[in-house]
């Protein structure tokens, strides 16, 4: 998003709403929150909760759930009141906090949980954007003993620090943050680009170069480590990361072989991407039935995206952003409103190209890499939240396999819910209204859904920053404006 960051804004309405500091469980109906399709109903699972992130279930009705400024882990049970079993020092300045979870794919037998999170320095929770170790988002391993978490090694430390070299403007925003194990029993890892410009951000030489500089004259990206423009430990953003469960490099990673022919912390972790040219995103699922990764990603003021993620996928940021036959419009907009800086000042939006071919022309190459435009987008951000398909016929045989994708602001319907069905070789969505037969919803201005209305699925359930379907085959979704884990079922 631009302007204001999206966890940050959200933030101040759930404060303004008054969030406690616990949980409650609860078995009324909710009353906000509705329905398009009135043979489905939603009950409030859990409320109470402080800006939830994402759940994971541990059993048929339990779940874990993340509070994203307190570092809790919330159990959430039918059995009884929802109480901690974890508590982090995080730094929640922004978008901060702690942010994903997913469990060992052989979870309980093997007990493993991973968790996302943003590291305080002090040792108590901080929203002050300095008090973080500049590799202050990591991943970590904790063992799940039937009550509590604890701690069992670190995975993977990830670039926390944002800072303008230029008028050293602190932000902490475009963290990323979602997990999930794949079919294949890999972890994978959401990298936000972090304010970064480098060659994951498709500038191969830094930002100072418009799209192409001679060899071996990289400029700086910033003032840490080494300053990039290379993916090192301290440049390492804008990426889907599938590591093994131990934080290692798997040998058919895209980049494998490519990443040992380069030396240090930047051939190693070339090695560790699946793929890269992303911006930031809230929502990351794999499809049940067709095994692919869908991934929503977020625009600046222009643009958002739903994408299809595959081996080696260069998603085109900062050149690209929407459909490439698009990047006229990519261009004016984001030259002629809102603050016109794509968020940064090291590579302003007037370097964006005019023409297609001039764009695909500027992308960062890695042997192995393609461009691929999103399966769907937007012309005008609509800030998209969590997503998760629908697996199966729990809500009806209509909804098998359908995926939905909330909202990552109030703004829209309350916090809308679209829906998408996904075409037989689950590499498609499919469409109903002939305005979206190029798979772009002409909407109108920022945060205006003309066009999505035959996607709507749902209103009013605030920012959903999960979404997923529960072992009772319902659908369960984490509002972090509400505080609350609503469970949609049929009537």
């Amino acid at each position: 998003m631009s302007r204001h960051s999206l966890l940050s804004r959200i933030a101040i309405v759930a404060a303004v709403a008054g969030a406690l500091p616990g949980a409650r469980h609860v078995i009324q109906a909710q009353a906000g929150p509705s329905l398009v399709d009135q043979n489905l109903q939603v009950r409030t699972v859990a409320t109470g909760l402080n800006q939830p992130t994402s759940l994971a279930f541990i059993g048929t009705n339990d779940l874990l759930v993340l509070e994203k400024n307190t570092g809790r882990v919330m159990r959430v049970s039918q059995s009884g009141p929802s109480l901690p079993v974890l508590d982090l020092a995080v730094n929640f300045g922004s978008e901060r906090g702690l942010l994903g979870i997913a469990r060992h794919p052989d979870f309980p037998a093997v007990p493993h949980v991973f968790l996302y999170w943003t590291e305080s320095t002090t040792g108590l929770d901080t929203n002050v954007l300095s008090e973080t170790p500049l590799l202050g988002n990591r991943v970590d391993r904790y063992v799940w003993n039937g009550s509590s978490l604890t701690f069992a090694a670190n995975i993977i430390r990830l670039r926390a620090i944002q800072q303008d070299v230029t008028n050293g403007v602190e932000r902490g925003n475009h963290d990323g943050g979602v997990l999930r194990v794949g079919p294949d029993r890999r972890l994978y890892v959401f990298v936000g680009d972090l304010g970064r410009r480098g060659q994951m951000q498709n500038l191969r030489c830094g930002p100072a170069a418009i799209f192409n500089c001679p060899p071996n004259t990289p400029t700086p990206d910033d003032q840490f480590g080494n300053g990039g423009p290379a993916p090192d430990d301290e440049h390492l953003s804008g990426v889907v990361l599938r590591l093994n469960l131990d934080g290692t490099a798997p040998s058919d990673n895209p980049f494998f072989a490519a990443g040992a022919a380069i030396p240090g912390e930047v051939g190693a972790n070339i090695q560790k991407v699946f793929s890269y040219g992303h911006r930031n995103s809230f929502g990351m699922a794999f499809d049940p039935e067709g095994g692919g990764l869908w991934l929503q990603e977020n625009g600046d003021d222009s643009f958002s995206e739903l994408n299809l993620v595959t081996r080696g996928m260069n998603g085109g940021w900062v050149q690209i952003m929407g459909p490439v036959s698009r990047i006229a419009q990519f261009r004016e907009i984001e030259t002629t409103f809102g603050l016109e800086n794509l968020q940064q000042v090291r590579w302003p939006p007037t370097n964006i190209a005019t023409l297609p071919g001039e764009a695909l022309s500027r992308l960062f190459t890695l042997p192995n890499s393609h461009y691929e435009d999103p399966v769907f987008s937007w012309k005008w951000e609509v800030a998209p939240g969590g997503i998760g398909f629908i697996s199966g016929r729990g809500l009806g045989p209509q909804y098998d396999g359908d995926l939905v994708v909330g909202a990552g602001t109030p703004i829209l319907e309350g916090g809308y819910l679209f829906r998408f069905n996904i075409t037989g070789n689950r590499r498609r969505v499919g469409v109903d209204d002939p305005r979206l037969a190029d798979r772009v919803a002409d909407n109108l201005a920022k945060h205006e859904i003309t066009e999505s209305e035959s996607l709507l699925f749902g209103r009013n359930f605030g920012v959903t920053t999960d979404v997923q379907t529960g072992p009772n085959g319902n659908l369960f979704l984490v509002s972090l404006t509400n505080g609350a884990i609503y469970e949609i079922s049929r009537r």
